[in-house]
């Protein structure tokens, strides 16, 4: 537990949807967090903002702050995430979105903008993107051409998550992209990160493709959590098993390795299928949980459900091994925990 008593210090990584419900669940465990979000969105109001205005893409950092909000059905929370209806030159825009542009053009600085956003919200944590810079997303796609053994490169989010392809590979443009010293910071000093749900290819992966987040994630002393989507999508990951998944981050990220591995219970059946999933966590060097965290008949996280799994996985004894990994110290400390009662656990 952090010193100030908030709980333990806890970094979630994604965008979009993926990762408002990594932080609806975070937020039942510690106030400590940070959300580290992707940069890349060029699409809807995003995109028009993006374009006209050279700013980060909002969306995704709205998203999260909403999240956060200390009322998530407040009024300003609600205002944030209002988006104008009409066929003028607001339709289509979120209000949030145009307060960030207005705070970032105001301020001058889009982290000092985002943190000035989550006063006005009281938000429980702080919101950072992944980079200072908007970033594009560039994927080689195969299934295009009329020969299947080719691919074609494709660029932009937009593009890369709605393509009829198979995305093989992306990479982000520039090619080495400076990370945000706030969220490597945040990462240095976890005690927590989670990676996931999210769109894989446009939001997950992105992560560690940053030069400084890759560094920051492959050496912080944190317990790593991957968590997986509860279904393949559209476009970018159609026809994906949660064994592709996992192969996918460890080839964009041979070195990248994790402690644990989140599976929805009901998203793969037992026997074969989940032993080929606990062979694929393998290259990541993690532990695999398979647990309820599906919101009954959707392909949504529910958050009570997803901050349990988090919590059993955080309780969890860090086994000896662990020290040999990532040199650092092993901390036992006293924790809330979200099942009730006070359990004593190792953060480091």
């Amino acid at each position: 537990m952090s010193a100030d008593g908030q709980g333990p210090a806890l970094v979630a990584l994604g965008g979009g949807h993926g990762l408002y419900a990594t932080l609806t669940a975070a937020r039942r465990l510690t106030s400590n967090i940070a959300a580290v979000v992707t940069v890349a969105d060029d699409g809807g109001s995003s995109g028009r903002l993006r374009a006209e205005l050279g700013m980060l893409p909002p969306g995704d950092l709205r998203m999260a702050l909403a999240a956060l909000a200390q009322e998530t059905d407040g009024l300003w929370a609600r205002a944030m995430q209002h988006r104008f209806g009409g066929t003028g030159a607001l339709a289509g825009h979120s209000a949030g979105n145009l307060i960030l542009a207005a705070l970032t053009e105001v301020i001058g600085d889009p982290v000092a903008a985002l943190d000035a956003a989550g006063e006005m919200l009281h938000c429980t944590g702080r919101v950072l993107p992944m980079s200072p810079a908007a970033l594009t997303i560039e994927a080689d796609v195969s299934g295009l051409e009329a020969d299947p053994r080719v691919s074609r490169c494709i660029r932009g989010q937009v593009a890369v998550a709605t393509t009829p392809g198979k995305v093989r590979r992306v990479r982000l443009i520039p090619q080495d992209p400076p990370a945000s010293p706030e969220a490597t910071s945040a990462i240095e000093h976890a005690d927590v990160v989670v990676l996931g749900p999210g769109s894989w290819f446009t939001s997950v992966i992105p992560h560690v493709l940053v030069p400084g987040l890759h560094e920051a994630l492959v050496h912080t002393r944190a317990r790593k959590i991957l968590v997986l989507n509860l279904a393949a999508e559209p476009g970018e990951t159609a026809g994906f098993s949660a064994e592709r998944h996992l192969h996918v981050l460890s080839q964009h990220a041979p070195d990248f390795a994790v402690d644990h591995v989140v599976v929805d219970s009901g998203s793969v059946p037992e026997g074969r299928e989940r032993e080929h999933v606990a062979r694929a966590a393998e290259q990541l060097r993690a532990r695999v949980t398979f647990a309820d965290v599906a919101e009954a008949g959707t392909d949504r996280h529910h958050p009570g459900k997803l901050a349990a799994a988090l919590d059993q996985m955080i309780r969890l004894p860090r086994p000896e091994s662990a020290g040999l990994r990532v040199e650092g110290r092993h901390m036992g400390q006293d924790v809330r925990s979200a099942l009730g009662g006070k359990e004593r656990v190792s953060w480091r």
